[in-house]
């Protein structure tokens, strides 16, 4: 042989192309419909730079907020020659990031939104409603280099936008240090299927006529927009009917109509929107641009230094006579004069008032000599013509100090909805007032005889199913993209969670029934007593199987009263299906084991931890309505490992039957032994999965088992226990 191996090619690349950049011959290319798992290992330990040991709320804890505070407020008079700020001030441009990094969050899934610092990465870096947002980073820098790993991203850019505020005169109402970065882009999060950016909006609903039928959880009219189109409805200039989509987008960011106003009127108080010139010359996005320009998109080389010439939406101009000041200008402007339509520089669609004299302008952004026209958008138009908004905006204008108000808590809320309870807010101005959107909870106690709740339980009578269940169910609803829900505040007992399908009120009550008594009875809160119940359960059922594995438990949850908790805002945590229990509301175009996935991410697990809580939760006969689909034991109750070892029984045969479920028949003699659902065997057809199945199959993992399956239970019992947290 001549040493030269035999598969070499002269010449070629030694790298496997398109393999980092999802064009290459992916797994999920050749296998579009299989379970894609990503999104349960997207923001582990190999993605985050930060020692092993590295806590955050630690870290915050010792930072000069002062300091910081004061240099975001110089930095934002200190106009840079490569990006001039309007007017020598960039407050309009850092409430924009800030406002824009807060406003993909939605209601529905609770995802998106300020908490993450998600704005740094694809796809939202590069919306189009972001453009030369990534100008702004790059302009705060500075402070997020001097101040290091205690100051986030997410925090930065949020304080940003409200101390700009602040230096135009608005009293905010206050502000939380605590967010935490995330390493990567969040895979989880469905922006819409369009492959278009500002695709039309029929493509996101049913009937465009009717908002409230657009694509649950999405919450923007277009691809590549937080809200609504400015121009118009599908860029057709039509107030009444962008009012409309306002109503919808914004009750899906969980505002009212008073908060809404209050933010569009608030919003526009201050700033501009830029369009003096047709953006044909304006480069690829940041994701598309090349690497010489080291992510600063949206190359803008007709600008020359000035921000008059700056463009980002297309429409050109400001919406105040002063528009570094916080004042009622916004209104004077809106009310003060009539409107009709026009067009910007660029060719956008806007609104221009009719006859207003010169002197009553703004001045030009670059050149305080001259003198420009200023605009309205769609949506400003929308608070006109809109009979309830108008009626707001009348409201805000006979008590400015009231709009202030409003608009400084609807701030408040629009860029901290995601952070949770207050327990997560940090620094001296974090406010003292418990605000119902923070779903506030009362502090439980410790004190009480933990063992002898734990006696009472164990003699009520209760079964194992059922004090699994209520505890599961009462848990489940915690979700990690805006920290709500949980066991703690037993709303389970209260309204709406006590009435959902999935949680079935006729058991839950039962022992709802059982389980107050002993709360009041021994002065543990009720709370707690679900909690340790489903831990008395799960020690039974370890026992029975032949092990001795203590469940642990954090005692101190508080118990909520229907007072301090928003119905209709709870209303979009109840589970349609969860595959964890075996049960679905109705059949849905996703797949069982699409929308577990969904949920196990929500609940922050991990593929494995996802594994052995279905595993054990069928043996522990927790399916709902007592359904037999993948209860592949007959020693129900008991914590085995049946559930794998059947799955990976080659005796046994798997076939569809109808109503989407499956038999799984003894190859010799064709008896039907279990039956299942596409949740239970995805489990032997996934390979990751099947993976960890055969793990707990093995002979020898009986007992690790129960060890993963304890583990894994007390994280979802505790994680809304941020107390916890040092």
């Amino acid at each position: 042989m001549d040493g030269t191996p035999h598969n070499h090619q002269s010449g070629g690349c030694p790298v496997m192309h398109g393999g980092n950049t999802g064009t290459g011959n992916s797994v999920t290319k050749w296998w579009p419909d299989a379970l894609n798992l990503d999104i349960l290992s997207q923001h582990d330990t190999r993605t985050n730079p930060m020692d092993a040991d590295y806590n955050h709320r630690e870290a915050v804890k010792g930072l000069d907020f002062k300091a910081v505070r004061a240099d975001v407020e110089a930095l934002l008079t200190d106009s840079q020659d490569w990006w001039p700020a309007d007017w020598g001030h960039y407050g309009g441009l850092m409430i924009r990031l800030a406002w824009h990094s807060a406003g993909s969050y939605r209601l529905g899934d609770g995802r998106g939104g300020a908490g993450s610092g998600n704005i740094r990465f694809a796809p939202l870096n590069s919306w189009p409603d972001n453009a030369s947002l990534d100008k702004a980073r790059r302009l705060l820098w500075p402070v997020k280099k001097k101040y290091g790993n205690a100051l986030s991203w997410a925090d930065l850019i949020v304080l940003s936008g409200t101390v700009a505020y602040e230096s135009m005169g608005l009293k905010t109402f206050g502000f939380g240090f605590g967010r935490e970065d995330i390493w990567g882009p969040e895979k989880d999060v469905y922006w819409g299927s369009e492959n278009q950016w500002l695709a039309p909006s029929e493509n996101r609903y049913g009937d465009l006529e009717t908002p409230g039928t657009l694509e649950n959880p999405l919450g923007a009219v277009h691809m590549g927009l937080i809200y609504v189109n400015p121009e118009g409805v599908n860029g057709n200039p039509d107030p009444a009917k962008t009012a409309m989509h306002i109503r919808e987008t914004f009750a899906r960011m969980a505002m009212n109509d008073e908060e809404t106003a209050a933010l569009t009127c608030g919003g526009h108080t201050v700033g501009k929107a830029h369009g003096a010139m047709p953006g044909d010359n304006i480069g690829a996005e940041p994701e598309a641009c090349p690497v010489s320009s080291q992510g600063l998109g949206w190359e803008n080389p007709d600008q020359n230094g000035k921000a008059a010439n700056a463009f980002t939406s297309g429409i050109e101009g400001a919406w105040t006579k002063e528009p570094l000041k916080f004042d009622m200008g916004y209104f004077d402007y809106l009310f003060g004069y009539k409107w009709e339509l026009g067009k910007s520089p660029a060719g956008a669609h806007q609104w221009q008032p009719v006859d207003m004299p010169e002197d009553e302008k703004p001045v030009d952004p670059t050149d305080p000599s001259v003198r420009r026209m200023p605009m309205m958008t769609d949506a400003d138009m929308a608070m006109k013509v809109d009979p309830t908004y108008n009626a707001i905006c009348q409201k805000f204008m006979a008590d400015p100090d009231y709009f202030a108000d409003t608009f400084a808590r609807a701030w408040f809320k629009l860029t901290h909805r995601d952070m949770g309870p207050r327990v997560n807010y940090y620094g001296p101005d974090v406010p003292s007032e418990d605000l119902i959107w923070q779903d506030p909870i009362p502090a439980g106690s410790t004190d009480y005889d933990i063992d002898a709740v734990k006696a009472k339980i164990a003699d009520s009578g209760l079964t194992i199913a059922e004090m699994i269940t209520t505890a599961w169910d009462s848990a489940r609803t915690f979700r990690g993209s805006d920290k709500r829900g949980g066991a703690n505040g037993a709303r389970i007992r209260l309204a709406p969670q006590k009435d959902w399908a999935g949680n079935e009120p006729e058991r839950l009550a039962k022992v709802l029934g059982v389980l107050e008594p002993i709360a009041a009875e021994t002065g543990a809160s009720i709370a707690d007593v679900i909690v340790l119940a489903g831990n008395v359960g799960l020690e039974q059922a370890i026992n029975a199987a032949g092990f001795d594995v203590a469940v642990p438990f954090s005692a101190g949850r508080g118990d909520a009263s229907i007072e301090q908790t928003d119905v209709d805002s709870f209303s979009v945590l109840e589970p349609l299906a969860d595959g964890f229990r075996n049960w679905q509301l109705k059949e849905y175009a996703v797949s069982p084991e699409a929308m577990m996935l969904d949920r196990a991410q929500l609940l922050g697990l991990t593929a494995a931890e996802m594994t052995v809580l279905v595993g054990g939760l069928r043996v522990l006969g927790a399916n709902h309505g007592g359904s037999p689909h993948g209860v592949f034991t007959d020693r129900v109750g008991q914590l085995t490992t049946d559930f794998f070892v059947t799955l990976t029984d080659m005796s046994l045969s798997w076939h569809p039957v109808d109503g989407g479920t499956y038999e799984l028949r003894d190859r010799a003699s064709g008896e039907v032994k279990f039956t299942a659902t596409s949740a239970d065997l995805v489990f032997g057809s996934n390979s990751i999965l099947r993976s960890y199945a055969e793990v707990y199959a093995q002979d020898d993992n009986a007992e690790k088992f129960v060890r993963d399956f304890v583990a894994a239970w007390t994280k979802i019992m505790n994680n809304d226990r941020f107390d916890l947290v040092a």
